[in-house]
C-alpha cells in the first residue's frame, strides 16, 4: 500500500466499519448495559487446567478470590462476574510498554469479565495493510499516524465492555488521555529489561535494540502513564510474593496473578466512585 493511500485510509471516516464492524458487537457491547453477554466469543477459553499456585493462594484473603480451587481460573472468573455489575459496562484500558505479559493479561482479563479484547496498535496496522506499511507511514507522515491513533482510540472509547491494550500513543497527547477517561485506565508497569525479551519474557537475555526502543518510548510516555487510575507493578508483585527469579514462574501463573491484582484495583475504584456519588446526593 502506498504511504498516501495508507494515510487516507487511516484518517478517513471509513475507518469505523473497516476496523470495528458491527458484526463483532452485539447491542450490549456498544452500550454500557450489563445485560447478559452474547454466546459469540472472540477469545477462546483455555483448555488446559492450571494447578493451584502457592503464590496465588496467599492472595485469597486480600482479594476475595478463592484461588485455592480445583481450577484457579474458574475462581477468578467468578470474582470477575461479581465485580462486573459494579463496572456498569465501563471499558478497561491497559496502558504501559507493549509486551507479551501485558497482552496475556488483557486477553485473560477480557475473558474473565466476558468483555471483548482489542489491541489498538494491531487495529492501526490492519488498516494500513500490515506492520511494515504502518511503520513506513509512521516514518513518512508522523502526524497522519498520530491522527490514526486518536481515531482508533475514539472509536474504542465510544463503546462499552472492552478490554483494550492501548499503544504508547494513547498517553502521548491530551486528546487521547481525555478519551481514556471514558473508561478505567490501568498502567501495567513491566520492567524494561523484561519487556525487551519480546514474546519470550523469560528468555535469558533481552534484546539491546528492543530495550533502547522501549526505553525511548517509556521516556515519552511516562507522564501519561502517571495519569492512569491505577498502577499494577510487576516488580512490586514479585517482591511481595517472593518471586526472586521470574523464570520459575509460569506465564499462566503470572497472567493469573496480574488479573487478580487488576480485579482488586477495579473493585477498589468502583467502590470509591460509588461513595463519591452517594456523598454528592442532596440530603
Amino acid at each position: 500500500m502506498e504511504i498516501s493511500a495508507a494515510s487516507a485510509s487511516l484518517t478517513s471516516s471509513g475507518l469505523v466499519p473497516r476496523l470495528l464492524p458491527p458484526l463483532f458487537y452485539p447491542p450490549q457491547a456498544r452500550t454500557t448495559s450489563c445485560a447478559p453477554f452474547s454466546s459469540a466469543k472472540l477469545i477462546s477459553p483455555p483448555h488446559r487446567r492450571i494447578p493451584p499456585s502457592p503464590c496465588l493462594a496467599d492472595q485469597s484473603a486480600s482479594t476475595g478470590v478463592n484461588v485455592v480451587d480445583s481450577d484457579p481460573i474458574d475462581a477468578v472468573k467468578r470474582k470477575a462476574i461479581d465485580i462486573s455489575p459494579q463496572l456498569k459496562g465501563a471499558s478497561i484500558f491497559l496502558v504501559g510498554i507493549n509486551n507479551h505479559i501485558k497482552t496475556n493479561l488483557g486477553k485473560l482479563l477480557a475473558e474473565s469479565l466476558r468483555y471483548y479484547y482489542f489491541d489498538s496498535d494491531k487495529l492501526i496496522a490492519e488498516a494500513a495493510g500490515g506492520n511494515t506499511s504502518v511503520q513506513a507511514l509512521k516514518e513518512a507522515d508522523e502526524m497522519a499516524f498520530k491522527e490514526s491513533e486518536t481515531e482508533v482510540l475514539k472509536q474504542l472509547s465510544s463503546m462499552g465492555r472492552l478490554v483494550v491494550c492501548a499503544g504508547d500513543g494513547a498517553v502521548q497527547s491530551l486528546t487521547n488521555l481525555a478519551l481514556l477517561r471514558h473508561g478505567i485506565s490501568i498502567w501495567i508497569d513491566v520492567p524494561l529489561e523484561i519487556a525487551a525479551k519480546g514474546d519470550d519474557p523469560f528468555s535469558s537475555e533481552p534484546s539491546p535494540e528492543l530495550y533502547e526502543a522501549l526505553k525511548a518510548n517509556y521516556e515519552k510516555s511516562r507522564k501519561g502513564y502517571d495519569t492512569a487510575d491505577a498502577v499494577i507493578s510487576l516488580e512490586r508483585i514479585a517482591t511481595k510474593l517472593g518471586w526472586e527469579d521470574l523464570e520459575t514462574v509460569t506465564s499462566e501463573e503470572l497472567a493469573l496473578e496480574l488479573v487478580v491484582q487488576v480485579l482488586k484495583e477495579i473493585e477498589k475504584l468502583t467502590r470509591v466512585k460509588k461513595m463519591m456519588e452517594e456523598a454528592s446526593r442532596p440530603f
